[in-house]
C-alpha cells in the first residue's frame, strides 16, 4: 500500500513539475511544444533504428546537410565528422566491423527554444562481431548530446556529441 501512495505521489509531482515548466502557455501551444519534443524523439529512435539495420544512407538524412558529430571515448573528444558524406562514410567504417548491431535508447530530456532545442539522450549500444580473430561483444554506455533545428516543418540533427561514457567487451 505505502509503495502505491508513494508511486501516486512520484507520478503527481512529475506532472506539476511538467505543468510548471510549461507556464502560462495555452493549450495550443502545449500540444505543439509536446508534437516537437514527440518529432524529436523520433529523430533520436530513427537514427538508432537504421543504426542497426545498417542504413547509413538514410540515418545520415536525419542531420542537417553541414551536420557535425563529434565521438568523445575515454573523455578525449575525436576530430569533428562534418557534412552528410563525412558522416556517411565514418558510420559506414564503424558499421562494417560488426555483424549486429543493437541500439536501446533509454531516458531522454529536450528543451525546446523555439525552432531549435537541445536534447540529452541516453543509449546502450551492443555490437557483435569478429575482432582480433575472435568473436566478441561490446557494449557501449553512450550519451548523446544533441542540437536540433526545425526548418520547414520537420527537425533535424544540426550537432551530435557521442560520449561514449564506459565499454564493455567480451569475447564470445
Amino acid at each position: 500500500m505505502k509503495s502505491r501512495i508513494l508511486f501516486t505521489v512520484l507520478i503527481f509531482l512529475s506532472t506539476l513539475t511538467f505543468a510548471q515548466k510549461m507556464g502560462k502557455k495555452n493549450l495550443e501551444q502545449r500540444v505543439a511544444a509536446i508534437e516537437d519534443k514527440m518529432a524529436i524523439k523520433y529523430v533520436v529512435d530513427e537514427f538508432s533504428n537504421l543504426a542497426d539495420t545498417k542504413e547509413i544512407e538514410k540515418q545520415v538524412m536525419l542531420f542537417t546537410e553541414d551536420g557535425e558529430v563529434v565521438s568523445i571515448s575515454g573523455g578525449k573528444p575525436s576530430t569533428p565528422l562534418k557534412g552528410r558524406k563525412q558522416l556517411q562514410q565514418a558510420f559506414s567504417a564503424f558499421l562494417s566491423n560488426f555483424h549486429t548491431v543493437y541500439h536501446q535508447n533509454a531516458q531522454q530530456t529536450i528543451d525546446l527554444h523555439g525552432d531549435k532545442a537541445e536534447a540529452t539522450s541516453y543509449c546502450r549500444v551492443i555490437l557483435v562481431g569478429n575482432q582480433n580473430g575472435k568473436e566478441s561483444k561490446t557494449t557501449l554506455y553512450t550519451i548523446y548530446k544533441d542540437s536540433f533545428v526545425k526548418e520547414n516543418g520537420k527537425w533535424w540533427i544540426k550537432h551530435r556529441t557521442s560520449n561514449f561514457v564506459h565499454r564493455e567487451q567480451v569475447d564470445l
